[in-house]
């Protein structure tokens, strides 16, 4: 939206913040957000089963988590020309990985091809590793490794972004 419709990201490439900043600073934008509404789905959730147990490593999970897709977010609000990018990207990606990447069924009946392509999103991590904290399953620590790659690559991608815009 800044760089878009309110046109003052160019004012934040001219201050004298390093683009490292800028680009955690506005991860760090929507952390808080997911944070948020997290907590809010959290607390009905403790309210309707008071079973529900938040361990360290579910609080690890969800930051983790809440990172990975802030730092998708500002790479692909940095590299869409327009506002129909972003419906586009989220039409033709965040829906289809919302209902796909195993949060709302088990990917465990699926045939392996079909596991294989699945497992190259990074919403089927976290829902591995959200869910196996959360219910004290085993947790699978490569599921999270993955999680971690995504979020070095998009943020890789962000500075990459970042470094072309500003030049």
């Amino acid at each position: 939206m800044d760089r878009i419709f309110y046109k003052c990201f160019e004012e934040y490439l001219l201050s004298p913040v390093s683009l490292f900043s800028l680009a955690v600073g506005k991860t760090l934008i929507g952390v808080v957000r997911g944070l948020i509404a997290s907590v809010a789905l959290l607390a009905v959730g403790v309210i309707i089963s008071p079973a529900l147990v938040v361990s360290p490593l579910f609080v690890l999970v969800l930051v983790s988590s809440c990172f990975v897709f802030s730092f998708l977010g500002v790479l692909v609000g940095l590299v869409a020309k327009s506002h129909q990018d972003m419906g586009t990207f989220s039409t033709l990606v965040i829906l289809p990985m919302t209902f796909l990447s195993g949060t709302f069924f088990s990917l465990s009946q699926l045939p392996e091809p079909v596991k294989a392509v699945l497992y190259a999103l990074p919403l089927t991590h976290s829902s591995e590793t959200l869910r196996a904290a959360a219910l004290g399953q085993p947790f699978p620590w490569l599921s999270f490794l993955a999680l971690l790659g995504f979020g070095l690559a998009f943020f890789a991608g962000c500075m990459v972004a970042l470094k072309r815009t500003s030049v």
